[in-house]
């Protein structure tokens, strides 16, 4: 195997031009970029989270975090709130429009990546999830670095990049 065609190698480009390719799409329909819609999925499944956790969730600096926390308050699709039990914690959670914007992103990525997913047909499609949960399952486990303390659940809704 040349350097091209390792696994490792294939997993890393395949994820970046997945990412670009999404990241164009989100932004063409909807206004947002990928890495805004990642941070809207994992508030869509954990609401009022800290930016701090965002962070981790995704491997990302706070800082990075941060900068796009703001730009997605501004339009209107989070909200930062001082939590009751702590006044020193701040919680984002995601607006009605936040939600509706998330759902449509999920949408957009689906037919957008559609050709490729339907041309492994059902049977790869299953077992490539199994293989990606497995291989999840092993990269995030307590102590690794970049570990994103969750589960990896795959459904069809999910399966949006």
């Amino acid at each position: 195997m040349g350097p091209t065609n390792t696994i490792g190698y294939l997993l890393q480009h395949l994820s970046g031009v997945l990412a670009k390719q999404s990241d164009q799409a989100l932004q063409e329909q909807l206004g947002i970029g990928f890495s805004q819609f990642k941070i809207l999925r994992v508030l869509q499944n954990s609401p009022k989270t800290q930016q701090r956790i965002i962070a981790e969730w995704l491997g990302q600096t706070e800082a990075s975090i941060s900068r796009q926390i703001r730009l997605m308050i501004d339009k209107g699709l989070l909200r930062v709130t001082i939590s009751p039990g702590n006044r020193r914690e701040h919680l984002t959670e995601p607006t009605s429009k936040g939600l509706r914007i998330t759902e449509q992103a999920i949408t957009v990525l689906n037919r957008c990546h559609a050709d490729m997913f339907n041309d492994l047909g059902p049977a790869k499609q299953q077992q490539l999830a199994e293989i990606l949960t497995q291989m999840h399952g092993y990269t995030c486990q307590a102590g690794k670095v970049g570990a994103c303390h969750h589960p990896s659940q795959l459904s069809n809704q999910e399966g949006a990049i």
